[in-house]
């Protein structure tokens, strides 16, 4: 393992606060007073330490923050732009088609470039062809091209693009921050990402109403030179390690496969993605459960959402906790509990709620998960490892969209959602009955 500090370095809190002076018995009056204690609702606000102390993470997360804004408002404009030429929901429904197939691709050989390169010329290459292919979009647009294959080529080179880099940008946060902050740095990417999944859609709309889709793409070209700047302005970033030839997708799965805490954090998430993801029942259970419309459908797929950012909001805990194999098993059964209530409890808001609560606990799951990827994994194998969380991350919904999709064939959308969320649970049971070191990972000795 490689890291900045020491596996026992204390917390961010306490690595933060001053060093007492020492100065002669003789003079009192020159001892400095004892600092006071940081009120606990101070404490429970995501740690900020990350964003203060370091100056290359400060560039680097505010322009992902900006950049992800962007990007779900280029997601919102491309799938208007689609239906309004088509008039087609099926054809709408193919702009995810075409950007899962290089997600799942890229992700994998994106991960191994990044474990044989500089990561920063790979992040900056990602960057800027994401800022290139939304300028396309936006010139498309402006020119009143009725292309809905170009509409699809761009999202592919999208997520491309994305899949290319992302793996890079997120080996990076290790050597931005000390180990000790890398939960709080995790929980403030979360923050980020689920700002642009708030915020975005909301002004993309605004924007696309008033202006047209062209406005959107603009902005979202523009808020690239934000993650570009950022970029730009880090050191080399090439992998640390011994490096035999080229990188090998095969070696970063043969490392995982050989890892049992990081396959068992892989495996916990896959459960919940897998059973508990019922978002492709949404709509039917705005009309089953709500007699709603689709803006009900609205409000169920932004809960989680709105969750998450809370959780990620809330995280000053996180990096209290040095047990995060039961964090991460606690929180994937709280996913799941809040699931299978949201599916026997037909109450809109108390369902809003619940969803909220699921979103809440997947931010949890995932800011142990990455931190456990980041500081157990050697820094060779980071780009791997994160190339395979993009594929799991990416294909993971989409087996839960069939597993929910079916069973609620079988029988109906509440029993598809219950049973979906028990199953989670009791894939969370038995991996901690099948892996019970998991339960005693101590994020101070971490063992991959």
């Amino acid at each position: 393992m490689t890291s900045n500090q020491p596996p026992d370095t204390p917390t961010a809190d306490a690595a933060s606060a001053p060093e007492p002076v020492a100065v002669p018995s003789s003079s009192p009056s020159s001892r400095p007073s004892p600092s006071p204690a940081v009120p606990w609702y101070r404490r429970a606000f995501a740690d900020l330490s990350p964003l203060r102390e370091n100056a290359d993470y400060r560039r680097v997360w505010s322009g992902q923050a900006v950049s992800s804004i962007g990007q779900q408002m280029t997601a919102v404009a491309v799938s208007v732009q689609v239906y309004d030429l088509t008039g087609s929901a099926f054809a709408t429904g193919l702009v995810g088609l075409f950007s899962l197939v290089p997600l799942v691709a890229f992700g994998l050989y994106g991960g191994a470039i990044a474990d044989t390169v500089d990561r920063r010329k790979l992040g900056l290459v990602g960057s800027a062809g994401l800022a290139a292919v939304s300028a396309l979009l936006a010139a498309q647009a402006l020119a009143g091209l009725s292309l809905v294959a170009l509409l699809y080529a761009a999202v592919a080179l999208q997520a491309g693009f994305f899949a290319l880099s992302s793996p890079a940008r997120s080996a990076m946060i290790p050597r931005l921050v000390p180990a000790h902050q890398l939960p709080a740095a995790n929980a403030l990417n979360t923050v980020s990402m689920n700002l642009g999944l708030t915020v975005g859609p909301m002004l993309g709309g605004v924007l696309i109403g008033a202006f047209g889709a062209q406005a959107a793409y603009l902005v979202d070209t523009v808020a690239f030179t934000g993650t570009l700047y950022a970029v730009w302005r880090l050191p080399a970033m090439r992998p640390e390690g011994e490096r035999k030839g080229r990188a090998s997708v095969l070696d970063g799965l043969r490392f995982l496969r050989e890892q049992p805490n990081l396959r068992t954090s892989f495996l916990a998430d896959l459960a919940a993605m897998i059973f508990g993801m019922p978002r492709a029942l949404f709509p039917a259970i705005a009309a089953t459960f709500y007699a709603g419309d689709a803006r009900t459908v609205g409000l169920l797929v932004s809960a989680p959402a709105i969750g998450a950012l809370i959780g990620a909001l809330f995280s000053g805990w996180v990096g209290r906790v040095r047990r995060q194999g039961v964090a991460i098993l606690a929180a994937v059964s709280a996913w799941g509990l809040a699931i299978a209530a949201f599916g026997a409890l037909h109450n809109l808001w108390l369902g809003l709620l619940l969803l909220a609560v699921a979103g809440c606990a997947d931010t949890v799951s995932m800011i142990f998960r990455n931190t456990m990827m980041q500081v157990a994994a050697p820094d060779e194998m980071r780009g791997r490892l994160q190339g395979i969380f993009i594929v799991v991350v990416a294909g993971g919904p989409r087996l839960g969209d069939f597993e929910s999709g079916a069973v609620a064939a079988l029988s109906n959308p509440a029993t598809s959602v219950i049973t979906g969320g028990l199953a989670c649970v009791a894939c969370v049971l038995l991996l901690a009955a099948r892996r019970p070191a998991f339960l005693t990972y101590d994020a101070r000795h971490p063992t991959p």
